[in-house]
Parts: structure tokens; C-alpha cells; sequence
């Protein structure tokens, strides 16, 4: 039953970012490894585009990076472990274990149903919400435990963002639909 309820629930991105390595020589990095775009005039970090599974990863030369584009755990470990061994390869000292971590996990929901956009702000709490349908088309709604943001369209769909494991996406969604029920 438990998973029958979160069933349209789906990942859409997951962004991690860490400590790789102390320091990464970017010019050397992007010319060794041909799929590493660096251009320092547009960004201050160099672009490494893997394919499979599909991540773009953010190289600084602090050793910071950020990964974006991942789609489950399984995909983080395995695309971190290929983007390291190409720096690796290309001469540089990674750690033996990367300080990497999720930050953002966002995801989309179906609840099934019209959801009265109008009806919401006029309820709920509005010191959460923002909702100004000339600029978007969705209703902003802030749930501040866990620390969540929602946007809410009159579709029934949502986009969940802003939680670091799928379990306080779980809560969050759980705390809008009976926030939702209420006056639906």
C-alpha cells in the first residue's frame, strides 16, 4: 500500500557536490580528457559531460565539484567513480574517498486531481505561499519541516525540491496532501 501511494513520484535530478580531490590543475585536466570543456571567461570551473549514466559534473580547481543530472544513487556512485578515474588518469591526486554528498533532490508528483490554486492561497497559511499567476502558472508553497519547497500547478502535478534523501520528499508530500485535502 505504502508504495502504491507515492506511485508518480519520480526523480527527476539529483545534485551532489564535495571535495575531490586538494587542488586540479583545470588546464591540464581539460586538455587530457577530451569530453572537459574549460572556458574561463564564461565560468570559473571546467565542464566534464559523462553519458552513461548521463552527468554533468562541475570541476573547480579547489577540488570542489558539483554533479548534476543524476537520476538515482546507483548513477551518482557510478558516474563519480568514472569522472574520478578520468582525473585520475589525467594526472590528478583524488582522494581515495570522496567527501561527495546529495544537496538537492528534485522530483515530480501526479496527485491525481484539479487542485484550485486559488482556493490554496485563500486557505493555507500565506506567509508559505507565493502565487502570482500573470508571472507563473504555479503556486510556490514553502513547507519549512523538512525543509521543502513545492510548486503546485492546477493540473494536479507537483514538483517537489530542496530535500536530501527521497524520505523527506516523502514528508514533504505527505504534509501538502493533507494540507490539500483539507479543502479539496
Amino acid at each position: 500500500m505504502e508504495e502504491k501511494r507515492y506511485e508518480s513520484l519520480k526523480i527527476e535530478n539529483i545534485v551532489a557536490s564535495g571535495v575531490i580531490a586538494d587542488s586540479i590543475d583545470l588546464a591540464e585536466v581539460s586538455q587530457r580528457i577530451p569530453a572537459c570543456e574549460l572556458n574561463t571567461k564564461r565560468f570559473p570551473g571546467a565542464v566534464y559531460r559523462i553519458e552513461k549514466p548521463k552527468i554533468a559534473s562541475l570541476i573547480f580547481s579547489s577540488g570542489k565539484v558539483v554533479l548534476t543530472g543524476i537520476r538515482n544513487r546507483e548513477a551518482l556512485t557510478e558516474g563519480l567513480e568514472i569522472i574520478m578515474n578520468s582525473l585520475r588518469e589525467a594526472g590528478v591526486a583524488c582522494y581515495d574517498e570522496p567527501r561527495v554528498a546529495v544537496t538537492n533532490i528534485v522530483c515530480s508528483y501526479d496527485i491525481g486531481k484539479y487542485i484550485n490554486l486559488n482556493k490554496v492561497v485563500i486557505t493555507l497559511n500565506l506567509e508559505n505561499i507565493e502565487y502570482e499567476p500573470e508571472q507563473f502558472p504555479g503556486l510556490v508553497y514553502r513547507i519549512k519541516d523538512p525543509k521543502i519547497v513545492a510548486l503546485l500547478f492546477s493540473s494536479g502535478k507537483i514538483i517537489l525540491t530542496g530535500g536530501k534523501n527521497l524520505e523527506d520528499i516523502k514528508r514533504g508530500l505527505d504534509f501538502l496532501e493533507q494540507k490539500l485535502e483539507s479543502i479539496m
